[in-house]
């Protein structure tokens, strides 16, 4: 196995550079999870890594190798599509050992590691069969399994389970990552899915627009979003986000609507300076109170989901997605007040975006 080590990596079709300058370092046996929106160049980041797209500029290293003018076959990579991209004329098997077929790999060779990838994943049964025979969540398994015969040093999934229905990307996500726990092989997963990347991944690489936001573990990101795009993107519902100014005396956010919260501590800012403060949807609470120190909002919708329920309202021209473990059988229109959780709320500067640091 080896570690990937990414090095100023940029990107450009013609005059459009679509990745800036991209720094990443991931350690030996790590699951490493590039995220975001649609066009933020995880997909050409991991192609690069591949062998699959030419690198304008930086470096590509596998272990100790730089790869950049290295053949894909020769980068010791195996790579899962998101289209499984099976030979519909080859049987289970013989899809799985084509490519050690194609290396004139010794037939014990390749049967010991056919028969134990099948052990692995399940498919022992279906080895005689044909692509057409299977589910969608037994062909992804087929893929994943042409991928470990090959004993690489790194596995690259792109986007393995879009094509998958919701049930059996659950089962999916949790077969890779058991995968993963086993093999202990360096795992690079490109998804625009934030809730795949938090529960799988032992390392989130956040992107957009070709740069990357930030880097850290699932909680690192969701307790700590180190800007406005991290905060939004990760967490499901998103975190809400109210604008306002900063009073001084008193250490509290006045948001446009002239509503009031106490912040969590000492903030070096000026009095009356912008602020955005952001909350997450189950640390906001009920309130039976009405006060200037609550966040009054009228109910537009709610949203059951049997553990929990989502209940959407508008404070003024801004929404608010508040989650409580209680059921509520609140109707539209109906008026709640809602106050943040103590020590729950972040604090971000509207012009930069960046997440500002408390004084103690």
């Amino acid at each position: 196995m080896a570690g990937v080590s990414v090095g100023q990596i940029r990107k450009s079709y013609g005059d459009t550079e679509v990745l800036h300058g991209i720094d990443i370092e991931i350690e030996d046996g790590e699951f490493v999870v590039l995220v975001g929106p649609s066009g933020c160049g995880k997909s050409t980041l991991l192609r690069m890594t591949a062998g699959l797209e030419s690198i304008t500029g930086g470096t590509v290293k596998i272990g100790e190798k730089v790869v950049n003018n290295v053949p894909p076959k020769d980068r010791d990579i195996a790579m899962v599509f998101q289209s499984y991209a099976l030979y519909p004329h080859k049987t289970v098997a013989d899809n799985m050992v084509f490519a050690l077929k194609l290396r004139k790999t010794d037939p014990a060779i390749m049967k010991e590691r056919l028969d134990n990838a099948a052990k692995i994943l399940g498919l022992t049964p279906y080895l005689k069969r044909y692509p057409r025979q299977l589910s969608g969540g037994q062909r992804q398994r087929v893929a994943m399994g042409r991928a470990i015969v090959r004993d690489p040093e790194v596995f690259l999934f792109d986007e393995p389970l879009s094509n998958l229905d919701a049930k059996l990307r659950v089962q999916m996500r949790k077969e890779i990552k058991e995968l993963h726990q086993r093999l202990k092989t360096t795992t690079i997963f490109v998804t625009h899915d934030q809730v795949e990347a938090m529960t799988m991944a032992d390392k989130i690489v956040v992107m957009n627009d070709g740069n990357v936001e930030q880097i850290g573990t699932s909680l690192e990101l969701y307790d700590n979003p180190k800007n406005l795009f991290v905060a939004t993107f990760i967490g499901s519902p998103a975190m809400n986000l109210l604008e306002g100014n900063y009073k001084k005396r008193g250490n509290q956010f006045v948001s446009n609507t002239d509503a009031v919260v106490k912040l969590p501590a000492k903030l070096s800012l000026e009095d009356g300076q912008p602020i955005t403060i952001g909350c997450r949807p189950e640390h906001l609470e009920l309130m039976k109170a009405r006060g200037k120190t609550n966040l009054s909002a009228s109910v537009s919708v709610t949203e059951p989901t049997g553990s929990e329920t989502l209940v959407f309202a508008k404070h003024g021209e801004e929404e608010i997605v508040a989650m409580f473990k209680d059921r509520h059988t609140f109707a539209p229109g109906d008026k709640i007040t809602l106050q943040p959780r103590d020590g729950s709320l972040h604090v971000f500067d509207p012009k930069t975006g960046m997440r500002i640091e408390t004084t103690e």
